[in-house]
């Protein structure tokens, strides 16, 4: 069986660590709510499913062979991300605390999130990176020990990304209490997702 305990540790310390999914999370839960955050932390958490599937089966590889495979799967999650940034700026009820008070509302955030994380390329190619790490290969069945790290790490991402927006949803409704500035919290959401898609389309322009 793979160090499980070293694992958890690790993908704690991974998950926390600033990026897209995390910035998504925490813009969710400052600009929607806690429950508006949660949504997205558990869709991100869903999406790693995906990603475990395809490192499994080798698809990730074929993926980082192919440029063009690569640029293609990137620049659609790019996109993804500034349409969800431009509806922001275009239908501000739709995306306030008050567009998020509902299941259907909460369903719509999660789906986007699962799709945001399984259009991004470089997740996929981080668990064919990653979880082999773990993998005991004198135990065998190494395509069902990597199955068990990637529900591991899903889970761990779920809390981990839970407790984001948790804290993002108290920041928020902190911020809400200043009506200059709560008024105009999805100019800050919508602007943030469409830096997020320029920063997965250009990467190369990422502060260093």
């Amino acid at each position: 069986m793979p160090d499980i305990a070293l694992f958890v540790v690790t993908a704690a310390l991974l998950a926390i660590a600033p990026g897209p999914d995390v910035i998504y999370v925490l813009t969710r839960g400052v600009s929607q709510g806690p429950r508006a955050g949660l949504a997205a932390a558990i869709g991100f958490a869903t999406g790693c499913i995906f990603h475990t599937t395809l490192a499994a089966l080798g698809v990730a590889a074929l993926i980082r062979s192919s440029d063009v495979a690569f640029n293609l799967v990137r620049y659609a999650g790019a996109a993804y991300l500034a349409w969800i940034g431009i509806q922001a700026l275009r239908h501000r009820s739709s995306f306030s605390i008050e567009g998020a008070s509902d299941v259907k509302a909460l369903a719509t955030i999660y789906r986007q999130s699962v799709i945001g994380n399984m259009l991004n390329p470089k997740v996929t190619l981080f668990f064919l990176a990653f979880l082999p790490q773990f993998v005991n290969m004198q135990a065998g069945h190494v395509g069902w020990q990597m199955a068990l790290l990637g529900v591991i790490f899903m889970i761990v991402t779920a809390v981990v990304f839970g407790a984001v927006a948790l804290f993002s949803g108290w920041i928020g409704a902190w911020v809400r209490g200043k009506p200059v500035i709560g008024e105009r919290l999805n100019v800050f959401a919508g602007l943030t997702f469409i830096a997020l898609g320029i920063r997965v389309a250009l990467p190369d322009l990422a502060p260093k």
